[in-house]
């Protein structure tokens, strides 16, 4: 439950970021009020997005930015451990390209420093985006004592 409310409060720090953009730009570009004729109380506003050329780039890059900040989010989020919100570490690559029948398809795997699980990332992607893999460990000096306890 922390690891999602954590990733809703980026999403929440990012909208305010979009919003506080966003009120920049409208206060640098204000619509333009037109008249009809000669007459003050037929008036109408009239948004800068296709006559001005500055306002149509600005929101362009705004545009680019909204979705890069977005992306950035969930890319910083995937990356991180579900218990404990640290980032992983220690990345290890498996598998083989050339002998992927025999030996396994390419991954990275990430570890949490502190024992809580492991991220399997597949690198082949055959059939469309192949999904993560998040292995929580239970006790990692449990599982190292038995470990060494077979050794003996």
């Amino acid at each position: 439950m922390r690891y999602w409310g954590f990733l809703l409060a980026k999403l929440a720090g990012a909208g305010l970021l979009i919003w506080a953009a966003w009120f920049a730009i409208a206060l640098c570009f204000p619509n333009s009020i037109h008249f009809k004729g000669n007459s003050k109380f037929e008036a109408y506003e009239l948004s800068p997005f296709t006559h001005d050329l500055g306002y149509t780039i600005a929101m362009m890059v705004f545009f680019s930015f909204c979705v890069g900040l977005i992306y950035l989010v969930i890319w910083d989020q995937r990356y991180r451990c579900r218990t404990c919100l640290r980032r992983l570490r220690m990345p290890v690559t498996a598998g083989s390209w050339p002998n992927m029948l025999l030996i396994g398809q390419p991954r990275t795997e990430y570890i949490c420093i502190y024992g809580h699980g492991t991220l399997i990332v597949p690198e082949v992607q055959l059939t469309g985006g192949a999904s993560s893999d998040w292995e929580p460990h239970e006790d990692i000096w449990t599982e190292l004592e038995s470990i060494e306890a077979g050794k003996k």
